[in-house]
């Protein structure tokens, strides 16, 4: 906190606005039907899931759906991969999806785990 030479305390009453910072790679936070999406993409990928499952196309869409990659140890916390949608397709088999923008080395990793634990591959859209 800064001081005038007064004595007066520079409050954050005086502190000009600052802007909401930007994300890393610039996605934009949105908000569908009271749930906050990490970016508009996957914001309109849900209304698109949702559409599919309102004509029975696809049953069963949840969002946001954690699965552990590497348990907690003495070492850390546990690794997880967190899928943004997981359903059903109309042949009854499991989808798990992604709504990318950037291929990071990290979820590149957390891809072929889930490929080599659980054998599932990740649809990215």
């Amino acid at each position: 906190m800064i001081n005038y030479p007064d004595g007066r305390k520079y409050t954050s009453v005086q502190t000009p606005p600052t802007k909401p910072k930007k994300s890393k790679y610039g996605a934009v936070k949105t908000e569908v039907d009271g749930i906050t999406f990490a970016s508009k993409h996957e914001a309109s990928r849900y209304l698109e899931l949702r559409l599919l499952e309102q004509a029975g196309e696809i049953i069963n869409l949840r969002l946001q759906v954690p699965f552990e990659l590497i348990p907690k140890s003495k070492y850390g916390m546990p690794i997880r991969y967190i899928a943004d949608f997981m359903y059903n397709d109309r042949n009854g088999q499991l989808i798990v999806e992604d709504a990318k923008g950037v291929k990071t080395p990290v979820y590149r990793l957390k891809r072929r785990m889930m490929a080599e634990i659980y054998n599932i591959e990740i649809k990215e859209t």
